[in-house]
């Protein structure tokens, strides 16, 4: 199958990167489980030498999600940390970093406990602060990391105004779109450098791989990426890959369900009485929803927030749920619910998690693409009383 350039989204999704196999017609990818490659003679070969260098499956899946995100080339990863890793591992002593003060758990824990150990530098701002991006900014300065929408405050940024200025500094733009996907959100297309993303979340959307990409469109980028994949070894293995190639085939339509059953969701729980608030990109009391309308234009996605009485109130709905599962991770099919003060930001100081507004009566749920009825059902029981 070759693309035409003018191939729209979910047409891209299906078939990017992927040709029927040669040998058999088969339609889908094969897993090419090997460690290395029979050479033809001395310094010939088919194009791959050596599984931790080239992969047929895993180059699949690079060349499927960077026409996904429209980059140039894409870099698959053992994991989201170790993509982050890879972009990280081109920084020199002394580099400094600007990054959002809501950024992942995880995130904020490479960079606040591993790299400073090597001489780098992070200031964690409100880079929906455009005023405090430039406040941050040195002239050591090297990387602006964008997290939009973060996790689990759900706070955006303006990546094009963001980019714009960084760059007018010479900085590198680099955006977490694991929360968005490319369906809801392109940011190369709005000025960002390079695309990181967990895999294992709305990519693979099925709950049954952990991986990270890095999207990239600079022959600089492109470059080091390629050298460090193969140097650092932090590869995605090809069953991994293939799950992956599976996940992005449907990632259109299960995003268009996700988005629904996330505005559903939060609608429901900003008219139940024991809801003190919620927080989702799509609704019109979002202090920037204008701005998700025009930067995630195909929805906002399954990720909503909201808060209850007190951490014991949390602690109880969490242990009611039925049918929403009280676990680590999001972008499933099936729905996740989950306390990011004591789960996925339990890395992160008590009086950080404050200033970023993360309570401890906060629950975070990952919607998933189950009936609506289903999960409003489970929510109000779970809600009800104790």
């Amino acid at each position: 199958m070759k693309l035409t350039t003018r191939a729209r989204f979910s047409t891209v999704c299906i078939h990017a990167g992927q040709e029927p196999d040669p040998s058999t017609g088969a339609i889908i990818t094969p897993i090419f489980q090997t460690a290395t490659y029979v050479q033809d003679a001395l310094g010939q070969h088919k194009g791959f030498e050596y599984g931790r260098t080239q992969n047929p499956t895993r180059s699949a899946l690079e060349a499927n999600l960077a026409a996904i995100e429209g980059g140039r080339a894409a870099f698959a990863f053992a994991s989201g940390m170790s993509a982050i890793g890879a972009i990280a591992a081109r920084l020199a002593t002394g580099d400094h970093v600007v990054v959002t003060d809501n950024t992942y758990g995880g995130t904020f824990r490479l960079f606040d406990q591993v790299l400073t150990r090597y001489g780098l530098k992070f200031s964690f701002v409100d880079t929906s602060d455009q005023q405090a991006i430039e406040r941050g900014l040195t002239p050591a300065t090297k990387l602006l990391f964008i997290e939009t929408p973060t996790n689990p405050v759900l706070r955006l940024t303006d990546i094009a105004a963001a980019a714009t200025l960084a760059h007018r500094h010479g900085v590198t733009v680099v955006v977490d779109n694991t929360f968005a996907s490319p369906c809801l959100q392109r940011p190369l297309g709005l000025g960002a450098d390079l695309v990181v993303h967990s895999t294992t979340k709305y990519l693979n959307g099925h709950s049954d791989s952990i991986g990270g990409v890095v999207v990239a469109t600079r022959d600089e980028d492109i470059e080091w990426l390629r050298f460090i994949q193969n140097a650092a070894g932090a590869i995605l293995s090809p069953f991994d890959s293939w799950l992956v190639l599976r996940g992005t085939k449907t990632l259109p339509v299960r995003m268009a369900q996700h988005s629904a059953n996330g505005l559903a969701l939060a609608h429901f729980l900003g008219r139940h009485p024991k809801v003190a608030r919620v927080i989702y990109p799509g609704l019109a009391d979002h202090p920037q929803h204008e701005l998700a309308r025009r930067q995630m234009p195909n929805g906002s996605g399954g990720m909503l927030t909201f808060e209850v009485a007190s951490f014991e109130e949390a602690r109880r709905v969490l242990n009611r749920f039925r049918l929403m599962s009280l676990a680590e991770s999001l972008g499933g099919v099936e729905t996740l619910v989950s306390h990011p003060a004591s789960m996925t930001h339990a890395s992160v100081p008590p009086a950080r998690r404050a200033a970023i507004g993360l309570t401890d009566s906060m629950i975070r749920i990952s919607a998933g693409i189950e009936d609506i009825d289903d999960l409003k059902e489970d929510l109000d029981q779970a809600l009800g009383s104790s």
